[in-house]
């Protein structure tokens, strides 16, 4: 099984679509592909999906640590040709500027996958080969194998950043240069590109992008600097043995609404015990039947928040199966579901949106973001996701604000961002948890044992 990571040296450089233009000649080709992407991202793994034809899996060393990454890397491998990483913002960004955790190239040496940069070449020439050069010299550990020009603007273009590389740099391979094409862009919002869910590729769009990819980019050079390491014996020697009989059923929304969930979420709620049921706030009336608990993963409830309100038979069954007590964890998207209702960024209360009415506050909607990082969260009292103190890792991003939660609703979160304490957070009624934070399982595989067990507790 061969393994490559799509890197660049900043964010906007095109690694999504040149990664999923990769994946796509790759499947095209008759060959298995398992994707993955670095970092705490939830959109580029849905287009993943797409192209590939299986879950896109997050790797993140600082949320899950090294052991998980090298685990769930082997585990997910286990029947594909290639694994296919897309990398995050710059190939060295991470967490710190001390060192590279949270990183691509953290995940790279983890992986012992070589790195294939994406250099956006607009109003460059030689001056490409210094760039190459900087990154390849930067961290010697790290097998940086290949290059990929985009955003060339002529063959003559191409030929000057070929000699530039070539003649400095004969350990870094030049795969390609990716012609200027306005018809590959990928439509975006204030957090990111379109959902898979809202933009789900057509056909045309991904017969251009693979002919790009199949006549600006080498294939056979691609495949033949892909690191062969994880063989499938190493990979049955890391995994672990199967999951408990599913003996409870959880219902997790699922749909263009509530997207926003990691795949090792899931997976691990499953080898627990539990049933993963798919349910739709948008569409279904009721919750699906004999489920103990409820997931109501991030994503954007905002953006179809007129038919979120509209669906008040749902709103009303997810309001009292809370209040009956059953065990439900709410994640931002899912948080802003559980409030009174959303407004615009104008906050005029005529545009509310009434939701489930949990707690008892008001999201708004903002022109900037009001948050983005990691986030690490400890637990001051036992609850459905574990006892007093557990600690667990994860991610915030929103454009979103709610209104001050009252004193009366339960705080089970402290939280922690590189070690400084931002106070009080995780809110709590009944059985039901509510943050802005999601938590990746894999920093704490308790969360979801005792989720399930939970669940079980309800059931019976």
């Amino acid at each position: 099984m061969k393994s490559i990571i799509i890197a660049a040296p900043y964010s906007g450089s095109g690694k999504t679509t040149v990664t999923l233009g990769i994946m796509e000649c790759l499947r095209r080709r008759g060959l298995k592909v398992a994707p993955f992407k670095v970092g705490p991202d939830f959109i580029d793994p849905g287009y993943h999906r797409l192209v590939a034809g299986r879950p896109s899996i997050n790797l993140d060393g600082w949320m899950c640590g090294a052991e998980f990454v090298r685990e769930t890397f082997a585990r997910h491998v286990q029947d594909a040709d290639i694994a296919v990483i897309e990398g995050v913002m710059g190939l060295f960004d991470g967490i710190s500027g001390a060192g590279d955790e949270g990183s691509t190239a953290q995940i790279a040496r983890l992986t012992g996958s070589p790195v294939i940069l994406v250099l956006d070449t607009k109003s460059m020439a030689r001056s490409a080969a210094a760039m190459v050069k900087g990154f390849a010299e930067f961290d010697p550990e790290l097998n940086l194998a290949g290059v990929i020009f985009n955003n060339v603007a002529s063959d003559n273009h191409g030929r000057i950043l070929r000699e530039a590389v070539e003649g400095s740099l004969p350990t870094v391979k030049v795969l390609g240069c990716i012609p200027r094409d306005e018809m590959l862009h990928i439509p975006s919002r204030h957090l990111g590109l379109l959902t898979a869910d809202e933009n789900s590729l057509a056909p045309e769009f991904l017969d251009r992008l693979a002919e790009t990819i199949r006549t600006s980019v080498d294939m056979g050079m691609l495949w033949s600097v892909a690191t062969q390491r994880w063989s499938l014996e190493a990979a049955n020697g890391n995994r672990k043995g199967p999951g408990k009989p599913e003996v409870v059923r959880i219902a997790l929304a699922r749909d263009a609404a509530f997207s926003f969930v990691y795949e090792d979420n899931l997976r691990l709620l499953r080898e627990a015990g539990a049933e993963i049921v798919e349910f739709s706030p948008l569409l279904d009336e009721r919750l699906p039947d004999d489920v103990c608990g409820i997931y109501l993963p991030g994503g954007y409830p905002e953006v179809f928040a007129d038919t979120l309100a509209a669906n008040g038979a749902m709103r009303d069954a997810v309001r009292a199966a809370i209040e009956a007590g059953m065990p439900a964890y709410a994640e931002c998207g899912g948080f802003i579901y559980l409030t009174r209702g959303v407004v615009d960024a104008k906050c005029e209360a005529a545009s509310l949106h009434e939701l489930v009415g949990v707690f008892p506050i008001t999201t708004r909607m903002l022109p900037r973001r009001k948050a983005l990082g990691y986030r690490e969260i400890e637990t001051v009292a036992d609850s459905i996701i574990g006892p007093q103190g557990s600690v667990a890792r994860g991610h915030e991003f929103h454009y979103s604000e709610m209104g001050a939660m009252p004193d009366s609703v339960e705080r089970l979160y402290r939280v922690r961002k590189n070690g400084v304490d931002l106070g009080a957070e995780g809110f709590r009624h009944k059985n039901c948890i509510a943050s802005y934070i999601h938590l990746h399982f894999g920093s704490c595989p308790d969360l979801a044992r005792t989720f399930v067990e939970n669940c079980k507790k309800y059931k019976n």
